[in-house]
């Protein structure tokens, strides 16, 4: 029996996981939703053209007739269609971040938690390879406690979309939010704490500042520095610019706990490399009492590389969200309440650079 999912948002993000679905076994693709017939043709493209394509997904749900659905909209375009599709009772996989406010989070929450229908948000860098080794490697005791977790993201802007709804906070949810959700996750994730308070300090210095649309300066953050501390006394750190493009390092990850360091080395995408050239991914570890260090590659697949711009984590999301729509998985390994943290802190960062004080984090 072949699974059919349903594709609520046909841009860039939404045509990456079409492309990775179709590397799974007894899954693929059924129907399409996106008002934009640009973005909803590439797709089709991808698909095939027996897929049944629509302009309006509440159409495309009224068919009920997919297994599970993905929604890869703007951000500010999550909320909608998630409450809708709780009422069929399918499982649903929601792009990151969940929503652009913590009230919209706690309105998804409440609908979820009344309707019981399984909601996985694609905080997809949890199965990136090298940071599920970070992960493994934490969680296997290989640094003693975590201590201190930091991420490096020196990488390029914004990528245009479909009228470059990701320039404005209104719409992303702010750059600590849209960009940074990763982040706060994996650390509320590997230090296994909630957080207290976060400090940040960011600005727009060299991106978009020469574009308008429709009038308006966009006003997303181009860099910035975060500090989070959690309940457990370990703390976060972001150092985040979008104007380095010539990083040969995208993103590191670091854990320090009492007895090593755990370092992951994420590339930037195949399609930002000079020509020709192959990074592979690599993990370090660092002991501190006999100095030893011992580091080694963890490489992906091509086929897995080539049908995405994440380092292989949208195939590996989606051979585990495969599992749940079976029902071989009892619950989503991101769930609606991850999504809702990680908004929570991202939304805090924001108002942090805003009013230059430090902002306590109000749960979900």
């Amino acid at each position: 029996m072949t699974l059919r999912y349903g594709l609520i948002g046909c841009g860039m993000m939404g045509q990456e996981h079409i492309q990775n679905v179709a590397l799974l076994e007894g899954v693929e693709v059924t129907a399409l939703a996106d008002p934009n017939d640009e973005m909803r043709q590439a797709a089709q493209t991808l698909v095939g053209s027996d897929v049944g394509t629509y302009r309006d997904f509440n159409d495309m749900i009224e068919q009920e007739s997919c297994d599970a659905y993905i929604i890869a909209t703007p951000n500010d375009m999550h909320l909608e269609p998630l409450l809708r599709l709780l009422k069929y009772g399918k499982p649903i996989l929601v792009e990151k971040p969940l929503c652009t406010t913590l009230n919209d989070c706690r309105q998804a929450l409440k609908a979820a938690e009344e309707s019981g229908v399984p909601v996985w948000v694609a905080m997809e860098y949890r199965f990136m390879p090298p940071l599920a080794e970070l992960i493994r490697c934490v969680t296997n005791g290989d640094v003693g406690q975590p201590i201190m977790m930091s991420f490096r993201e020196h990488r390029f802007p914004f990528l245009n979309k479909v009228k470059n709804w990701n320039r404005f906070s209104q719409r992303t949810g702010g750059t600590l939010v849209e960009k940074c959700c990763h982040f706060w996750d994996l650390m509320r994730l590997v230090l296994n704490s909630n957080p207290l308070r976060v400090f940040a300090s960011g600005s727009i210095d060299v991106n978009h500042l020469s574009e308008q649309y429709d009038g308006q300066m966009p006003d997303i953050l181009d860099n910035a520095y975060v500090i989070v501390d959690f309940e457990n006394g370990a703390r976060g750190l972001v150092d985040l610019c979008m104007f380095a493009e010539g990083s040969y390092w995208q993103e590191t990850a670091s854990v320090t706990g009492a007895s090593a360091r755990v370092d992951a080395m994420i590339p930037p995408p195949e399609s930002f490399l000079p020509d020709g050239e192959k990074r592979v991914p690599l993990v370090e570890i660092s002991h501190r009492e006999d100095r030893e260090i011992f580091r080694y590659e963890t490489p992906v697949d091509p086929e897995i590389l080539h049908a995405g711009d994440h380092c292989g984590s949208t195939f590996y999301q989606h051979v585990n969200f495969l599992d749940l729509v079976k029902g071989d998985l009892a619950k989503p390994l991101v769930s609606l309440s991850d999504g809702s943290w990680a908004v929570a802190i991202g939304e805090a960062a924001e108002t942090s650079v805003k009013t230059g004080q430090s902002v306590a984090i109000v749960p979900p």
